[in-house]
């Protein structure tokens, strides 16, 4: 990585967006590289299978899995509880950084929270204009808004042409988590 960290965003409606950020990840880490993964609105009753491996392989990368409910999958939790969740999830890892040397930060499925206004965009673009120079920064997720497309050094797409979900086919261990 360059001495000047620059900003990736992974979005789009097709499969891969986490999975092209963990790629980076691995490529940074067989470099040395500190990492780490901030994962927001992950389903606490999913064992993901990136999770697993990344503990095994790389016990000194940093991932946070924030087990962010919904009110989508939890009667109980309100629209305002959510915010809450996510916006102390935001500052923990801001807080994280300010105390790690990190190479790389991967904010998985973090999109997705500004899409809905889950988090303050804005609290967002102020860490993405003053970030640690040399901090090479992922966001991921669906629906990137144009705020961060515009701030971004490199914007990816993934495109869903086809998926198995589409014939009923549900999401399988080793492949979709």
């Amino acid at each position: 990585m360059s001495k000047k960290g620059l900003i990736h965003i992974y979005t789009g409606e097709g499969k891969g967006k986490s999975t092209a950020s963990f790629g980076l990840v691995v490529r940074a880490l067989g470099h040395n590289k500190k990492v780490a993964i901030f994962s927001f609105l992950k389903d606490s009753k999913i064992e993901y299978g990136e999770m697993k491996a990344f503990k095994k392989a790389f016990p000194n990368l940093t991932y946070v899995r924030f087990e962010n409910k919904s009110p989508l999958f939890d009667k109980n939790v309100t629209v305002e509880d959510l915010k809450k969740s996510v916006l102390d999830s935001f500052n923990l890892a801001l807080s994280k950084i300010k105390e790690e040397d990190y190479d790389l930060v991967v904010f998985d499925e973090l999109n997705i929270c500004l899409k809905y206004e889950i988090l303050d965009k804005n609290l967002v673009l102020e860490f993405l204009r003053n970030k640690p120079e040399k901090l090479e920064v992922v966001l991921t997720g669906r629906d990137a808004i144009p705020e961060i497309i515009d701030i971004a050094d490199y914007v990816t797409e993934m495109k869903m042409i086809k998926h198995p979900y589409e014939k009923g086919v549900s999401a399988r261990k080793g492949v979709e988590f």
